[in-house]
Formats: structure tokens, C-alpha cells, sequence
């Protein structure tokens, strides 16, 4: 992860709440009503499902303990404030208490189409809504508590599960390709994108996703589809520590050529 960020995250108050500035604001309202926009048709039901109860506020950044509430009545998590950048480790710990981590700044408008570190309206609008769904919350604890007990290398290929499903994964649904990760759903361009048919799309197979290459820093050239939500489900800690064994063993596929640099993950 990054050592620096231009970012300075809000500190709450003794009740949780931030005081959030005007500007702050109305950038959270752009940026809602843009990607409410950009998801028609393109995110999958489970997800706009867990937005509805969220019953995010489109004028102003919602307060966490609001949010909270929601979780916990649902699923039993909750949010955790976070400067702007964590380490795995803090990441992992977070997960496997059923914590989701949410840095609490947002982006200026220079870097409103595109920011590289997760700000509070990707982590709220991205992932929270999946957070309601008892099976995909259960699906991050266990990830998290996978991580919290790996060692820094394995870290890194459980960190390409979490990129190619919660964070830019597609589902097949009787109404075509949909969008359940949470890094292409905070993005419009991306959320656009994903769905157009110019990607390159893979069947869901954890093996080839543990070994495969990516960028935190261009819009993906490759996505993993499930065919249903039972093929993230249905694993389990001893089921993915078994695969990334057997990955770590057989190394990394070539990295897509649009991605050639020293900067590939």
C-alpha cells in the first residue's frame, strides 16, 4: 500500500459524527447523483437491493452511526473510521471483527472521476450495500479472518480474491452481465465500461485469480464472472488457504499487456 496520501481524514466526534464542510458536501451530492445515473441497467439486484436500505442521502455525506444501524440490525457489522491509507494487516483485523474499514475524507473535484486511494464515497456507496446481505457479509468476514492469520506474502494473492469479486466482479443473471464489485460501482466511467463488451471476460475459477496480475491505477482490462453467488459463498477458510498454496506454488500468470510496467500488483 501507499506511504503517503494528499488526503487529511476527519477525526469524529465522541458520538461518531463529523462535520463535514459545505464544499465537502456537494461533492458527495455530484458524485451520487452521477453514478445513480451510471448504475440503470448495469449493477446486479442484490446490490441495489442493500442501497435501498441503506437509504443513503443524496445532499449531504452520510453519518457513519447512521449507517451502523443498518449493518448491524442486518448483518452485524459496522463501520470502522480510517485515516485515508491502512496496512493489509489493519485491513484483515478490521474484516475478521466484522468491522468495514471507511476513510473518512472525500475527493476534491480535480480528482473527481478517479482517485487511487478509497475515499468515503467509494467505501460507502462501493461496499457497504453488499454489507446487508447476510452471505456476502459473511463471505468478507471470512476472507478477513483468512488474512488476519496469513503471513505478508500470502497477503498479497488473497488481496487479488478481494480485487476480481468484491471489488471488480461481474455476475451472469437472466438479465445479462451485472455489476456486484464495489470498485467499478463507485466509478462511473469504469461502471460504463465493464458492462460494454470491450473487456476481456473470465469464468470465475479462484486459481486463476490468485494468479492473476493487476493495477490499482488504469480501468481493468480483465474481469472474473460468476455464474451465482454460491461459487463465493460456498468457500471456506480451508478451501482458499488450499488455493492459495497451490498458487503461491505456480506463480503469476503474464500480466495483460495493457498493464506492462513496473507498477503491476
Amino acid at each position: 500500500m501507499q506511504d503517503k496520501t494528499p488526503y487529511k481524514s476527519h477525526k469524529p466526534d465522541d458520538n461518531g459524527l463529523i462535520n463535514w464542510s459545505a464544499d465537502e458536501n456537494s461533492v458527495w451530492h455530484d458524485l451520487q447523483t452521477r453514478q445513480q445515473k451510471s448504475i440503470v441497467g448495469r449493477a446486479y439486484d442484490e446490490y441495489l437491493n442493500g442501497l435501498t436500505a441503506l437509504n443513503l442521502p443524496i445532499d449531504r455525506i452520510p453519518q457513519l452511526p447512521d449507517l451502523d444501524a443498518v449493518l448491524k440490525g442486518r448483518t452485524g457489522w459496522q463501520t470502522a473510521p480510517v485515516p485515508a491509507l491502512i496496512s493489509f494487516g489493519k485491513f484483515f483485523e478490521l474484516l475478521a471483527n466484522q468491522k468495514f474499514p471507511v476513510a473518512t475524507f472525500i475527493r476534491t473535484r480535480e480528482d473527481f472521476d478517479y482517485i487511487q486511494e478509497p475515499d468515503i464515497f467509494h467505501e460507502i456507496v462501493g461496499h457497504l450495500s453488499l454489507l446487508t446481505h447476510p452471505d456476502f457479509a459473511n463471505f468478507t468476514h471470512i476472507y478477513g479472518k483468512l488474512g488476519l492469520q496469513a503471513d505478508k506474502k500470502t497477503r498479497v494473492f488473497l488481496a487479488r480474491l478481494y480485487w476480481f469479486t468484491m471489488e471488480f466482479g461481474l455476475i451472469n443473471t437472466k438479465d445479462g452481465l451485472r455489476i456486484y464489485g464495489g470498485g467499478i460501482l463507485s466509478s462511473p466511467a469504469e461502471t460504463e465500461y465493464a458492462v460494454s463488451g470491450k473487456p476481456e471476460y473470465r469464468p470465475f475459477n479462484v486459481n486463476d485469480i490468485l494468479r492473476t496480475p493487476y493495477r490499482i491505477d488504469k480501468i481493468q482490462p480483465i474481469y472474473y464472472v460468476i455464474d451465482n453467488p454460491e461459487q463465493l459463498f460456498s468457500l471456506t477458510e480451508k478451501s482458499l488457504m488450499a488455493e492459495v498454496n497451490k498458487a503461491m506454488e505456480q506463480g503469476l500468470f503474464e500480466p495483460h499487456p495493457s498493464l506492462l510496467d513496473d507498477q503491476t500488483a
